[in-house]
């Protein structure tokens, strides 16, 4: 880095380098003398340096070096003349816009003199190559190689000064001014995404100014001088966005017109709010929100009745009929039908708002919005006297879309007010801000909502309407333009209709045609087969419980459902508490971490900061020794040269010179010459004062006169205007008494012409009213018979279930009937047989008694000779035994039945027991036992005798039971 001992030096060294054609090393020697830190203290000659050094960046196209020069040149005369930066940097922008300009003007002549008749005389082989092998033209590539370059040098210019003055409360005009020529640089080159990044580059230029509040040359938008350049840069952006059509773009700007109102807490002049509601009404309309483009105008239409004193008759006619055609074109319907909750809230936080945006208010509360609708909108045109101000014919217009009822005559009756509206408009003279209204741009929006309307009177009238006649009662459009339209208000729950092109016809209904009905119709018609199926054939109905079961069962169920609802609700609220402590555990933890982190990381920036300011100070030390050191020098050198010049001598001698004696000696000095320079200037005032003087004083006379000399031409030419007008009205009104009694001929024929088309409608109407009538009737009676089919099939079923239930009835009484017989029957046969048994049971007691009799005389008649008895008795009981299979089998030949007991014996018949020594003793004993059921039963034929084998059997199966 080279060094200089004085400025002068720096910039003698540059002019010698540019003379030799080595700009950059000029470039690179004044960036480092305004880089270094030993030339902090600013002079009239760093300014040079400046200017010699933007010179330099602007011809070499460096913008990273004028930023970085901007930059530390900022720092060096920010706090002794910020006016030398702000000189500097014109100079920097004049040279770089004038090089843009230079080049595109080169640019245009390349072309002017390439546009030729011969293009092969005086084109080279190489562009002709170059254009087929690019494809590009010679306006192309001249603008690519000669205007693109310095086009981004420009553009970068003003970025670089933008930042640089972004936070400078001392110039704000300069940054102001800089913002405005950024905006026509993009305006007049049409450079769309330069000028989105401009915004955007301003808006964060806002953003951070209120971020960071702690700022030393921070600019006050408290100041009204501050607020109103702000105001003015945010205006002008907002005019050059909707020059450019960038709707978007504009529409930010005018968000940030309106946030920047709500920091300052300042509503801006009318003058300005004028120009606000202009733009925000041409957004509106271009974004095709008509409610909100009404509403717009509404403000502006209210702005300008209130401040503006200059505004005429007929330009306040123009505006306030654009007000009330603008409310009119919004769509009488609202489009919220049928969206989602999403959808909704959405729509709903835009509509607040855009409210906000239209109102202005600068305190933006939740209970302070208002809600935009159109029935609102008209409402305050009438209370807000629109109405008065409009012409005849949109005051018409309005009358017949809004109040009147014609549902054949609306369209026909419209149009040609239609026609004169569209003739009206043109520019304001006394309304700056709305140079141009014209009307005719809501004819198209006021042609659907005559359509609208036409649709909407002829649904409350008929029910059904062809295609043809419909087509014939709305003129503006085709049939389908107009079906397009009612489908949009069917959709928007506005009319009920549907097309039937088969038939040629439209049928109207009631709202719930089909719209809502559509949703469902599959299951609809499940329902309706399956009643019919039931009424056709109904479910047999069966006693049992498992009605009452379902219906507790269907109870049990419910609750059953409703307690697992609760407990998942519950097992999710559980889940949701341990998911949130464990969020907030989460959070302390890196709270507790970020904590202790930056605890550590402020430490240790104390440190580095304690040690950054010891070798601050340290290094200032140095310096300020350094830079005393050659202060002494320079004054010493200076102390020479001047008592050189002067012939003096200096006062004190080398030897014994100190920097404190050289300081003195110089302070001195430069107050001297600071005195003289006082009063020099003042002997220059007190000159120009008098000259200034003699010169007014010979201007004013000459001043006068020119005044009087215009106001004698004016009032001439005031006279002869006046003239002019009188004549052309008295033409006028000739010209309109001879139409008149042209017209005035053509009365009768009019009226006869009237009284034929009356007496056909009439007639037609008459034919009509016939025609419904009768199918009126007709509809009628075929619903009298439909009523009395549905009625007769109604008894019809009615009776047939009546009969099925009573046969169920019946049957079921049989059936118990039944039941009852055979339980009787089935009481007196068990009785019957009970009383057999007992009989039976009492027979055998009494065999049993005459057998231990017998056995008893037996015994005692053959007690005295056992030896001789003992066969005898002996064979008693076998011949018993053997003559019970006889009886045993002579019982089946009887065909009677034969009791278990005689079976058995009978089976066992051909296998006799051995004797037995105690056999007689346990026959004697009686079997005590109740009998079963096989063996009530008895053979009441059986021999005298045989009841010995008969209980022998008895006691032998019982026995073998036991066994």
């Amino acid at each position: 880095m080279a060094t200089f001992a004085r400025p002068e030096n720096a910039l003698k060294r540059a002019e010698e380098l540019i003379n030799v054609g080595q700009k950059q090393e000029a470039l690179e020697a004044l960036h480092s003398f305004i880089t270094s830190r030993r030339y902090r203290a600013w002079t009239k000659t760093h300014e040079k340096i400046m200017s010699k050094y933007m010179d330099l960046c602007v011809d070499m196209k460096k913008g990273r070096h004028a930023k970085d020069g901007l930059i530390q040149y900022r720092g060096i005369c920010q706090q002794v003349n910020i006016t030398s930066l702000e000189e500097v940097i014109k100079h920097f922008m004049q040279l770089a816009t004038e090089k843009a300009e230079l080049a595109r003007n080169q640019a245009q002549a390349l072309e002017e003199a390439l546009d030729i008749d011969d293009l092969e005389a005086d084109k080279r082989p190489e562009d002709l190559m170059l254009s087929y092998v690019s494809g590009e033209k010679g306006k192309d590539r001249s603008d690519r190689e000669l205007v693109t370059p310095w086009f981004k040098f420009l553009w970068e210019t003003y970025r670089t000064v933008l930042e640089i003055l972004r936070n400078n409360s001392r110039l704000e005009a300069l940054y102001a001014m800089t913002a405005h020529r950024a905006f026509q640089f993009c305006k007049q080159y049409k450079r769309t995404t330069e000028f989105r990044r401009l915004c955007e580059i301003i808006r964060n230029h806002l953003a951070n100014l209120n971020k960071y509040r702690d700022q030393r040359d921070r600019p006050d938008l408290a100041s009204p001088e501050s607020l109103q350049l702000y105001l003015d840069t945010r205006f002008e952006q907002l005019k050059v966005a909707t020059e450019l059509e960038l709707w978007q773009e504009a529409f930010r700007s005018i968000e940030d017109i309106h946030g920047l109102m709500c920091m300052v807490k300042k509503t801006p002049k009318a003058s300005l709010m004028v120009v606000y509601y202009s733009k925000l009404s041409e957004i509106f309309w271009m974004s095709s929100s008509h409610l909100h483009h009404a509403y717009a105008w509404l403000k502006l239409f209210s702005l300008q009745k209130s401040f503006n004193k200059n505004l005429n008759q007929k330009d306040l006619q123009l505006i306030a009929s654009s007000v009330v055609l603008a409310a009119l074109s919004v769509p009488p319907y609202d489009r919220s039908h049928g969206a989602s909750h999403l959808e909704l809230e959405n729509e709903k936080e835009r509509s607040f708002r855009v409210a906000n945006l239209i109102a202005f208010d600068v305190e933006s509360k939740p209970e302070n919005r208002e809600v935009l609708s159109r029935s609102l909108l008209l409402q305050d045109l009438v209370a807000k006297g629109v109405m008065n101000c409009v012409t005849q014919e949109v005051k018409d217009l309005y009358h017949i879309l809004e109040h009147e009822f014609l549902p054949l005559d609306l369209a026909l009756k419209v149009q040609p007010l239609l026609t004169k509206i569209s003739k009206l408009g043109g520019k304001l003279a006394t309304a700056s801000s709305v140079p141009e209204v014209q009307l005719s741009q809501y004819v198209p929006s006021l042609e659907k909502l005559a359509a609208l309307r036409v649709l909407q009177r002829v649904s409350q009238v008929y029910q059904t309407m062809s295609i043809d006649n419909l087509t014939r009662m709305i003129p503006f459009f085709d049939f389908s333009m107009v079906e397009k339209i009612s489908v949009d208000a069917v959709k928007n729950n506005f009319l009920a209709m549907k097309v039937d092109y088969r038939k040629g016809a439209i049928f109207f209904d009631n709202k719930s045609l089909e719209s809502e009905g559509l949703r469902d119709h599959l299951s609809a018609l499940a329902e309706s087969l399956s009643k019919a199926r039931f009424m056709i054939y109904p479910p047999v109905k069966r006693t049992s419980k498992l009605g009452e079961t379902l219906s507790d069962l269907v109870e049990v169920v419910e609750k059953e459902h409703k307690r697992l609802l609760a407990r998942k609700s519950i097992i999710e609220k559980r889940k949701e508490e341990q998911e949130r402590q464990l969020l907030e555990m989460e959070r302390e933890e890196e709270a507790r971490r970020l904590k202790l982190q930056k605890i550590t990381e402020e430490a240790e920036q104390r440190r580095l900061a304690t040690e950054f300011e010891q070798m601050k100070n340290q290094r200032i030390l140095r310096e300020i020794e350094e830079r005393e050191l050659e202060e002494a020098q320079a004054l010493l050198q200076e102390a020479e040269k001047r008592s050189k010049k002067k012939g003096k001598k200096p006062v004190l001698e080398g030897e014994k010179i100190t920097k404190q004696t050289l300081m003195e000696l110089a302070l001195n000095e430069q107050l001297r010459e600071k005195q003289e320079m006082e009063k020099k200037l003042q002997k220059l005032a007190k000159t120009m004062d008098y000259l200034e003087r003699a010169k007014r004083e010979e201007a004013a006379p000459l001043i006068e006169a020119a005044f009087q000399r215009r106001l004698a031409e004016e009032e001439a030419l005031h006279e002869l205007e006046q003239q002019q007008e009188i004549d052309v009205s008295r033409q006028r009104h000739a010209g309109d008494l001879e139409e008149k009694r042209r017209l005035g001929r053509m009365l009768e024929n009019k009226k006869i012409f009237q009284d034929r088309v009356l007496s056909h409608r009439r007639a037609e109407y008459d034919r009509l009213k016939e025609e419904r009538e009768e199918r009126i009737n007709q509809i009628i009676q075929s619903r009298k018979q439909e009523r009395e089919a549905k009625r007769k099939m109604i008894y019809f079923l009615r009776s047939e279930e009546e009969r099925q239930k009573k046969l169920r009835e019946e049957e079921e009484a049989r059936k118990h009937e039944e039941m009852e017989r055979r339980k009787k029957a089935e009481a007196e046969q068990k009785a019957r047989l009970d009383a057999i048994a007992e009989k039976q049971r009492q027979r055998e007691r009494e065999l049993e008694e005459k057998e231990k009799q017998w056995r008893e005389e037996v015994l005692g008649r053959t007690a005295p000779v056992p030896s001789r008895a003992e066969p005898s008795a002996m064979t008693r009981p076998v011949e018993v035994a053997s003559a019970a299979p006889a009886a045993a089998a002579a019982a089946p030949s009887t065909g009677k039945y034969v009791p278990r007991f005689k079976r058995m014996a009978t089976e066992g018949g051909a296998q006799a027991p051995p004797p037995e020594t105690d056999k007689w003793s346990s026959g004697s004993k009686m079997d005590d036992r109740p009998p079963q059921h096989g063996e009530r039963w008895r053979d009441d034929r059986r021999p005298v005798y045989g009841g010995a084998g008969a209980s022998r059997s008895t006691w032998q199966s019982s026995r073998e039971r036991g066994h």
